[in-house]
């Protein structure tokens, strides 16, 4: 058994809460910008703080001539857009309790959390929302309260609580505190029915003040982030509460399409995305190098950059080595930063793991990617690489005021401020999911002597094969898609004689390969899944996962699957986690057949 911790250098009084940042900067910087929101014409506009807390007023006043009453759970459905935030605080400015739900969350997900939750009123973004209310309310036979944000509910509700009188905002946000409930995320629902975790403002407000502490060139007065995460995820919420705790500029904006083109205008300072955003990112900017003639330029450089990182954790890079990141940093650096809008210090990632080798290269081209680890249960980040401790292939040390315990059977045990209280509504979950106050994260991993924590897997993703081998697919998938042509993969071999994978193709990637194979753009996938070419590419994948294992964890076969994962076909969570046990019944066929003939 193998602990870390570090001490706090935050408090959280009793009577704190979350949405009192919202007055705060209102009443201390009233004219300075705290949102910027995109028009129809795709233009920013400054909003003040002073502007924002009148705006959370209003909609607030409006919810309370709408009945909803303190410690009510209301939730929200929405893309990640301004509405979003500013009916988050509307809520909690009434004493309420957010309950957040993926946009793409299905009716049988919807019916699930808004009965499970109690949720008095639900706010929906759009039409096709609307529509799948309709399947909820036939499911469960009645509906709470709806609101529809593109019907122009945010001017229904200020007419609506016109009459309400400010005060009774003020009294009932100043009534809650620290320990009560703030918001209720409800897990991806990997493994069967989603747990709603109660997160109080304590939690969040925790979590908060010790990444501010470690991270303040990233939330910090001045500074600025674009959101484009879902907000229902809590990693996205409490980048949004932090950034308005600390006074950091936000902007939104929903569609992933138009990010480059978001980024560009925005120009923020910092950014949090999901490792596949950087893996896209490293694989386009390559993809596009090699198809314009100067592949070889950009892999040079590439090395270039992760050799550079690399120096820096052992004694920094020669004369040499320095030379060639300068004049790279001009030819191909520079470019890439500019992606990004060009002022941006580092990106926070979380949710999977970023892979050593695209972390050393981000590190590299000046555009640092700190990895973190945490679960909806802590509140978003318990672990985290900074800029002054940043340990690449890590995901980092304790955040102040918590510890990592590593058990004797390797799962990560957590503890501390940040730690959800319990499950809504399951008092055994709660009950199985801590021991003497550390909470089971079902992770696997290491801890080493500095502190940094590395994840392993998973520990019920835990593969046994025949032989009696353990194989943690982690390593595997991540290294799997980490090359251009893939998108998602899945390692299987429980209770077989070898490991073998099944492999899914990035659909943006296909029709370049198609078109240097000298192959039609068009070809159906369905009629590639046993093409050679494409075989051998994926074989080449295969063979790069394979060398950073053993022998008989290496994948002996694969198959390739004529179509992707996703969350609509429900082999993904919204947090783009590969739902295991659906993938494995729904291409049964498949697996199967990789090991129709013994392998040697």
């Amino acid at each position: 058994m193998r602990e870390y911790s570090v001490p706090a250098t935050f408090e959280v009084a009793a009577d704190e809460n979350l949405v009192a940042a919202v007055y705060t900067n209102a009443r201390v910087a009233p004219g300075s910008v705290g949102v910027r929101r995109r028009d129809a014409a795709k233009q920013w506009h400054d909003m003040t703080y002073a502007e924002f807390a009148k705006e959370v007023t209003d909609v607030a006043r409006g919810l309370i001539a709408s009945g909803v009453k303190p410690g009510d759970r209301v939730a929200l459905l929405s893309h990640t857009r301004y509405e979003w935030t500013l009916f988050d605080y509307a809520i909690l400015a009434v004493g309420g309790i957010t309950v957040p739900i993926y946009e793409t969350s299905s009716a049988d997900q919807i019916s699930w959390i808004l009965s499970d939750s109690g949720a008095v009123g639900i706010i929906v973004e759009n039409a096709g929302h609307m529509e799948r209310l309709d399947q909820v309310k036939a499911a469960l036979g009645s509906l709470p309260q709806v609101w529809q944000i593109d019907a122009g509910v945010v001017d229904e509700l200020k007419a609506k609580g016109a009459e309400v009188p400010e005060d009774q905002v003020h009294e009932r946000r100043s009534a809650v505190g620290a320990d009560d409930l703030a918001t209720l995320i409800y897990t991806s629902g990997t493994t069967g029915r989603p747990k709603g975790c109660e997160l109080t403002h304590r939690n969040l407000l925790s979590e908060i003040k010790s990444v501010a502490t470690i991270l303040p060139t990233l939330l910090q007065e001045g500074g600025s982030v674009l959101l484009f995460l879902p907000l229902a995820h809590v990693f996205g919420k409490v980048i949004q509460c932090g950034a308005v705790y600390k006074r950091t500029v936000i902007g939104h904006t929903p569609d992933i399409a138009e990010l480059v083109d978001d980024l560009q205008s925005f120009k923020p300072t910092f950014l949090l995305a999901v490792p596949r955003v950087f893996e896209k990112v490293y694989n386009a900017a390559r993809q596009k190098a090699h198809d314009e003639g100067k592949g070889k330029i950009f892999d040079t450089a590439t090395d270039v950059a992760i050799a550079w990182s690399r120096a820096q954790d052992s004694g920094g890079p020669s004369l040499g080595l320095r030379l060639k990141h300068a004049l790279f940093d001009k030819l191909v650096y520079a470019k890439l930063r500019a992606v990004t809008g060009g002022r941006v210090v580092a990106a926070v990632s979380g949710s999977a793991p970023l892979g050593e080798r695209l972390g050393h290269y981000f590190r590299g081209i000046g555009l640092p990617v700190l990895e973190g680890y945490g679960l909806t249960e802590t509140s978003a980040g318990v672990t985290v690489n900074t800029l002054d401790a940043q340990r690449v292939g890590s995901v980092g040390r304790p955040v102040p005021g918590h510890a990592v315990r590593i058990a004797d059977d390797g799962e990560i045990l957590l503890k501390g401020p940040i730690v959800f209280r319990g499950y809504w509504n399951n008092e055994a979950a709660t009950k199985e999911a801590f021991t003497d106050d550390w909470f089971h994260s079902g992770d696997i991993g290491e801890l080493d002597d500095a502190g940094f924590l590395y994840i392993t897997g998973r520990k019920k993703e835990l593969i046994v094969t025949a032989g009696g081998k353990n194989v943690a697919p982690a390593v595997l998938e991540d290294r799997l898609r980490s090359h251009v042509i893939i998108s998602q993969a899945m390692v299987v071999g429980d209770n077989k004689p070898f490991i073998g994978a099944v492999i899914t193709i990035d659909q943006e990637a296909l029709p370049r390969f198609l078109r240097n194979a000298g192959r039609p753009e068009d070809t159906p996938l369905a009629e590639l899944v046993d093409d050679p070419l494409l075989r051998a590419e994926v074989q080449k994948a295969v063979d790069d996962a394979n060398s950073q294992v053993s022998r008989a964890e290496q994948i002996r076969e694969f198959r390739i699957l004529p179509v992707d994962f996703t969350e609509e076909g429900g082999e993904m969570t919204p947090s783009m986690k590969v739902k295991r046990a659906v993938v494995a019944k729904k291409y049964a066929e498949a697996i199967e057949s990789i090991y129709a003939k013994p392998k040697k």
